[in-house]
């Protein structure tokens, strides 16, 4: 599957360009009834041809607030010592980026038989028809101003593979994405992600150029209100007591831990032995980022925002986060549960 997408990343781009064909969107193996959802990066009917199990477990993030850590912290409940079948990135795709397209990701999800954990970045009104009562749910969640000074390193780090990935490779929809070098920096990019959504994905007023945290966080939020099989996991809970939180999300996924494995597989999922095993944790290796694993495995702190962006900017984020979203919703979300 890593080759696939490193092929789609490289390749097909160039492909495309030499034989005249413009990128078209990629419609699906099936029909659907669900909300689409589709840009540069997301294709959300690629869920149509993924077939359901009750024990899955989904990690949904709106960007950047621990999604690959979590993967890293589900795969070692799972594993626990044992060998896994690929790294991490591999056998738990995020199954809505639009490459590669659902012909190829389904039959390699279907053909796993591990105990399977996927990923989302996808609103939950988007997914609801792709919702499993029996399945379970961990939603990763961050102060927005630390997930968007996160984007901000994942966006200036990322290489002509990643751009061409993203808007050159066959099924994209809407405009490309712009470089991060064309829109004068990490100031003036906020602005706009506060107060504009992308093209593509109708209703949204924020995340540009890339989707919405504050839709994202709402709806798994008032979701998760309606039904027990989703947990939500607070960046900073993990960084104050990483054993616990991991014990909590166990119990919740509903697998024993075997007590004398426990400081071994909480190594693992430190911010130090992720980062120095960066190439191995972050996605296709770190291929498609300047700098490779350890750029996308950055620096795991938060508050790189004071100094960066202005008294004004802050009291405007405050502001959309109080109208965007529920108030306690709001206050887990900057500050944690503990």
């Amino acid at each position: 599957l890593k080759e696939v997408w490193i092929a789609f990343a490289t390749q097909v781009p160039s492909w495309c360009t030499r034989h005249g064909l413009a990128p078209l969107p990629y419609l699906g193996d099936m029909a659907t009834t669900a909300p689409v959802y589709q840009s540069n990066h997301f294709d959300s009917t690629k869920w149509d041809s993924v077939q359901k199990r009750d024990d899955d477990i989904i990690i949904v993030t709106a960007y950047k607030s621990g999604t690959t850590w979590m993967q890293q912290i589900i795969g070692e409940i799972l594993f626990q010592g044992k060998e896994k079948p690929a790294t991490v990135a591999e056998i738990s795709p995020w199954v809505d980026l639009r490459v590669p397209p659902a012909f190829v990701l389904a039959p390699a999800l279907e053909a796993q038989e591990h105990r399977r954990f996927l990923k989302t970045h996808l609103p939950a009104d988007v997914f609801a028809p792709h919702f499993n009562p029996k399945a379970k749910y961990v939603y990763v969640g961050r102060d927005g101003r630390d997930a968007f000074m996160s984007l901000m390193n994942h966006y200036e780090k990322a290489n002509d593979a990643w751009y061409g990935a993203m808007n050159d490779s066959p099924g994209r929809v809407g405009p490309p994405i712009p470089r991060f070098s064309e829109l004068g920096g990490v100031s003036d990019i906020f602005d706009r992600w506060l107060t504009e959504g992308w093209s593509t994905l109708e209703g949204e007023t924020d995340g540009w150029p890339f989707w919405s945290y504050f839709k994202n966080a709402r709806t798994w939020w008032e979701l998760a209100a309606e039904h027990k099989n989703v947990l939500f996991v607070h960046f900073n809970d993990m960084k104050k007591d990483l054993e616990g939180e991991m014990l909590r999300i166990a119990e919740f996924v509903g697998v024993e831990v075997d007590r004398e494995l426990v400081p071994a597989m909480v190594k693992a999922c430190t911010f130090e032995e992720m980062h120095k095993n960066a190439d191995t944790v972050a996605p296709l290796n770190g291929v498609l980022w300047e700098g490779g694993g350890q750029s996308f495995i950055f620096k795991g702190t938060n508050q790189r925002w004071v100094g960066v962006l202005s008294d004004a900017q802050v009291q405007a984020y405050l502001e959309k986060a109080s109208k965007e979203l529920p108030a306690d919703c709001a206050a887990w979300l900057e500050n944690g549960s503990k």
